[in-house]
């Protein structure tokens, strides 16, 4: 973790609009994931006017997706070379001492947890049997299979892969307009490669192979974002706070007129294409809009709670899947449903990864502090 104070640019201090950034990103997965029902649906069941509430939560609180996170942990990195430079393998060799290991534990944990809420819901001699599968053990350490949101790290992972990439693009911020050419070929290739591979083993690495590659556009418009904010001032940026808040406003508009859909089906909308184009440019706009606002002075206690982000991120499944275990007989409304998992989750997620970070035995499994072995280098994880 990079810690940096308010500044006019990369050198000058604490990162305090990056730290919101993060925060927000952290908040948005749980907003995400409470506002569907146990098996990740739009409430199927219930009534349009029942579902209205909650779809309308998820469409504000989902406009921090985890390619916000992507963006924000390769700014880190490269802040921090631009501060201590360093060769490839020496910063791949800790990336992957900061991301791997934290990634493999979580990754036994839930394969472990999952057995409680398959237990629950009926379904644990399929969890049983799967165990037992090779390819299933591939999936969860090379995908993050093993639970919806795991794929963030080896994702993360293979993006910084190209780190020396996004430098380039930190000295010529014009190459930032490559997440245009990665999202048009994402948006081409999907389909395509559903076709192709759907029901086979190896759908998933493809559908991956893509992803990684497209969002290359993403690490790129990343770097660009670092370089701007070098060779700009603070009022330059503020002029521009203006335009890219519509553009932020256009893409909200766009996104409700898809959460409009969901809320008449009762499923997802996968094939909307302006609903695309609004879901994955939103966390670069808010990026941006965020760097317009650098020089602000941010309340100290976003930096503090900042910090606990990632581990929000990697621990709220534990206690979403408990409330959905606990709340599964009962009569609930979709809002009511939200509501309750909210009120539990993300209080019970945030005391525990605090406590987590108070150990120097377990710290390190959110981030938050060295890896339990000595002569490893001791710096919290880089997100």
């Amino acid at each position: 973790m990079v810690n940096c104070m308010v500044a006019d640019g990369p050198e000058a201090g604490r990162h305090a609009w990056i730290d919101a950034l993060r925060l927000c990103a952290g908040v948005s997965m749980v907003g995400l994931h409470v506002t569907a029902d146990a098996h990740g649906q739009p409430f199927p069941d219930a009534d349009p006017a029942a579902r209205l509430a909650p779809m309308l939560l998820r469409a504000l609180l989902y406009t921090a997706r985890t390619e916000l996170f992507l963006m924000i942990s390769v700014m880190l990195l490269l802040i921090a070379l631009a501060r201590r430079p360093r060769g490839y393998g020496t910063v791949m060799a800790q990336q992957a001492r900061r991301l791997l290991i934290p990634f493999v534990f979580w990754t036994l944990f839930y394969a472990l947890f999952n057995l409680l809420k398959s237990a629950a819901f009926g379904y644990q001699a399929h969890v049983w049997a799967a165990l037992g599968q090779p390819g299933t053990w591939a999936g969860y350490l090379l995908l993050g299979d093993v639970k919806y949101h795991m794929h963030f790290i080896p994702t993360l992972f293979a993006l910084l892969l190209f780190f020396p990439l996004f430098q380039v693009a930190e000295r010529h911020p014009v190459l930032g307009g490559a997440v245009l050419v990665g999202l048009i070929a994402k948006q081409w290739l999907d389909p395509m490669v559903y076709a192709a591979f759907w029901g086979t083993e190896a759908l998933g690495y493809v559908v991956r192979g893509v992803k990684v590659l497209s969002y290359l556009g993403y690490g790129l418009a990343a770097g660009s974002v670092v370089g701007i904010w070098r060779q700009t001032t603070s009022a330059q940026r503020a002029r521009w706070f203006g335009p890219i808040g519509v553009a932020v406003c256009v893409l909200f508009a766009l996104k409700l007129k898809v959460t409009g859909q969901v809320v008449a089906q009762g499923q997802w909308i996968f094939d909307d294409p302006l609903g695309y184009w609004a879901d994955y440019l939103m966390p670069l706009s808010l990026l941006l809009l965020a760097l317009c606002l650098a020089q602000k002075a941010w309340p100290s206690w976003v930096s503090d709670a900042a910090k606990y982000a990632f581990g929000l991120y990697l621990c709220h499944p534990i206690f979403l899947d408990i409330a959905e275990m606990f709340l599964a007989e009962r009569a609930l409304t979709p809002s009511q449903s939200v509501v309750a998992e909210l009120g539990w989750t993300l209080p019970t997620t945030v005391l525990f990864v605090w406590g987590l970070s108070r150990s120097s035995l377990t710290a390190w499994m959110v981030g938050l502090g060295p890896l339990p072995r000595a002569g490893w280098q001791r710096h919290p994880q880089n997100i």
